[in-house]
C-alpha cells in the first residue's frame, strides 16, 4: 500500500472517529433531553396526587400547560392488586412495585414495555390504606413517539458518520498527494539518478518544512556526490593521462639504452674508445631513465594524501635543499634569505619539492650566476638569472612531461615542476612562476604557515625556545657562513683539478 493511500485512510478513520464521538454524544444529550421531559411531567402529576393527599377512582389531571394527566396510571396494592386503573393497559405488578407499596423500596423511575408499548414509569408510594394494606401508584407515559425520533437521529447520524468518512478518505488523498509531493520528487530523483547516473539533477524545495529541509539535505548530498564523482573521474583521467605519457616517455630512453646494449654485444671488436663512450651513453641514459621512473613514482605517490602532517621547519628544510644544491652544481652560487618558519606537512616530499625548484633554477642559471633562494611567511621563493620563461609557455610550465623552448636539449624528464605543483597543493599551497624585468624567472611556492597558531606541541610554544626567531637567524647565518667556506674550497678543489 503507498503512503499516499495510508495518510488517507488515516486521516478517514481519524475523522470516522471524531465523528462517530460527536453522533454518540448527540444521540446521549438529545435522548436524555426527551427522557427528562416524560420524567419532568410524571413528577410533576405525583406532586399533584400527594399534594391531594387522597385518592378516588380518578387521578387528579395536571393542567395541558405541565403535559396534561398521564395516559396510563394504576394503583397497586402490597398484596399485588390493582385498586384503580386509567387507560386500557393491563398491569402486572412487578416484585419492584410491591416493595416500593409496602415501603420496603424507595421511589423509582424506569422503563416498561408491555405489549407493544414503550413507557417511562414512575413508581412512589401513597400514604393510604386500602382494605388494611399499603398502596403504590404507577404512572407511565409512552415513549414511542420518542422512539420514533431517537431512531430517526440514529440514521442521520449513521449516514453522516459514513459520509463524512468516505468524505474524509478523498480530501486526506488529495491533502497527502500535495504534502507528499517532495517525496515523490525525491524518489523520481533517485530513481532518475540509479538509471542514468546523472548527478546534475535537483530537487525543487516547496517550503521551509521538514519535506523542505529534506529536499535541501537530499540536494546538498547530490551536490557532494557530484563534487567526489568529479573528483573521482579527474583522478582516474590523470591516471591514465600518467600512464600514457610515462608510456611515451619511458620509450626513449629505454630503446636507446637497448640499442647500445645491442651494439656492444654485437661488436666485440670496438674499439676502447668507441666503447668507452657507448659505455658513458649506457650511464647516462640509465641515470635518465632512473630519474624518470623517481620521478613518475613521486607523482603517483603525490596524488595521494599525506599519512600525517607533521610541524616542520620550513627553512631547515630549504637549507637541507640548498646544501645538496651546492654539492651539484658546484657552479652555481646559492644566495640565502632563510627565515623561520613552521609548517604542517611532509617533511620528505617538501624538500623534494624545494630540490626540484632549485635543480631547475641551477639548470637555467649561466654560471657563476647566483640563484636566490628566500624563506618567510609567504613561502619560498626562488630566483634565477637566466633567459626565464617564454611567455607562450608560463600557462604550461608546471604540466606533466611539458618542457618549455628553453629547456629542451637540457637533462630533465619535464616532471620537476609538476612534483612542485602536486606537493604544493597536497599541502594547502600553491606554485607560481613569474619573469622578472631585469632578467630571470621567480618561482614563488606558497605554503600556510603555523606561526602565530600555538599548535601545542610546536617550537614556537616551547618555553626553552622564547626568543627563538633571533636565536635561529644567528644559527642560519652561521650555516651560510660554513656553506660559503665549502663552496669556496669546492671551487678552489675544481681549479686546482683543472
Amino acid at each position: 500500500m503507498t503512503l499516499r493511500r495510508r495518510v488517507g485512510m488515516a486521516a478517514g478513520v481519524a475523522v470516522g472517529i471524531a465523528i462517530l464521538l460527536v453522533g454518540v454524544v448527540s444521540y446521549l444529550v438529545v435522548r436524555g433531553q426527551l427522557v427528562g421531559q416524560v420524567d419532568n411531567q410524571l413528577r410533576a402529576e405525583a406532586n399533584l396526587i400527594d399534594a391531594r393527599a387522597g385518592l378516588s377512582r380518578q387521578f387528579p389531571a395536571p393542567p395541558a400547560s405541565e403535559g396534561g394527566p398521564a395516559p396510563y396510571g394504576w394503583v397497586v396494592l402490597e398484596g399485588g392488586t390493582v385498586y384503580l386503573r386509567r387507560g386500557n393497559i393491563p398491569l402486572s405488578p412487578t416484585s419492584r412495585m410491591m416493595a416500593v407499596a409496602a415501603g420496603e423500596s424507595a421511589p423509582f423511575i424506569s422503563d416498561l414495555r408491555i405489549g407493544g408499548s414503550h413507557l417511562r414509569v414512575l413508581v412512589f408510594s401513597f400514604p393510604v390504606r386500602l382494605g388494611g394494606q399499603s398502596v403504590a401508584v404507577v404512572l407511565a407515559r409512552p415513549l414511542n413517539s420518542i422512539d420514533h425520533v431517537l431512531g430517526t437521529l440514529r440514521l442521520i447520524l449513521l449516514v453522516l458518520c459514513a459520509g463524512g468518512i468516505g468524505l474524509a478518505i478523498v480530501l486526506g488523498r488529495l491533502a497527502a498527494k500535495r504534502v507528499l509531493a517532495p517525496l515523490a520528487d525525491v524518489a523520481a530523483t533517485a530513481q532518475h539518478i540509479g538509471e542514468t547516473e546523472d548527478l546534475t539533477l535537483r530537487i525543487r524545495v516547496h517550503a521551509d518544512d521538514e519535506v523542505g529541509q529534506l529536499a535541501m539535505r537530499f540536494n546538498a548530498m547530490l551536490e557532494r556526490l557530484e563534487f567526489s564523482r568529479e573528483q573521482l573521474d579527474e583522478s582516474v583521467r590523470a591516471q591514465r593521462q600518467l600512464v600514457a605519457d610515462a608510456s611515451h616517455e619511458l620509450r626513449t630512453p629505454v630503446t636507446s639504452l637497448r640499442t647500445n646494449i645491442e651494439l656492444l654485444l654485437a661488436h666485440p671488436d670496438l674499439s676502447e674508445d668507441q666503447r668507452r663512450r657507448m659505455l658513458a651513453d649506457v650511464v647516462e641514459q640509465t641515470e635518465e631513465l632512473t630519474g624518470l621512473v623517481g620521478d613518475l613514482i613521486e607523482l603517483a605517490r603525490g596524488d595521494l594524501p599525506a599519512d600525517s602532517a607533521d610541524e616542520v621547519r620550513l627553512d631547515q628544510v630549504v637549507a637541507d635543499s640548498v646544501a645538496r644544491a651546492e654539492r651539484n652544481f658546484p657552479q652555481v652560487r646559492f644566495e640565502t634569505r632563510l627565515t623561520p618558519v613552521v609548517v604542517a606537512g611532509a617533511a620528505e616530499r617538501l624538500g623534494r619539492a624545494v630540490n626540484n625548484l632549485l635543480d631547475n633554477a641551477a639548470r637555467h642559471s649561466p654560471p657563476p650566476g647566483p640563484v636566490e633562494v628566500e624563506v618567510g611567511p609567504e613561502g619560498v621563493r626562488v630566483r634565477d638569472h637566466g633567459p626565464g620563461v617564454a611567455e607562450d609557455d608560463l600557462p604550461y610550465v608546471f604540466d606533466r612531461f611539458y618542457r618549455g623552448a628553453s629547456s629542451r636539449g637540457k637533462q630533465g624528464t619535464g616532471l620537476g615542476l609538476a612534483i612542485v605543483r602536486q606537493v604544493a597543493e597536497q599541502h594547502g599551497g600553491s606554485v607560481e612562476v613569474a619573469n622578472l624585468p631585469d632578467g630571470g624567472a621567480l618561482f614563488t611556492l606558497r605554503l600556510p604557515t603555523l606561526a602565530g597558531e600555538g599548535s601545542g606541541s610546536g617550537w614556537l610554544d616551547d618555553p626553552g625556545l622564547a626568543g627563538a626567531p633571533e636565536a635561529l637567524a644567528q644559527d642560519d647565518e652561521q650555516d651560510r657562513e660554513g656553506r660559503d667556506h665549502d663552496r669556496e674550497q669546492r671551487r678552489a678543489a675544481q681549479r686546482s683539478a683543472e
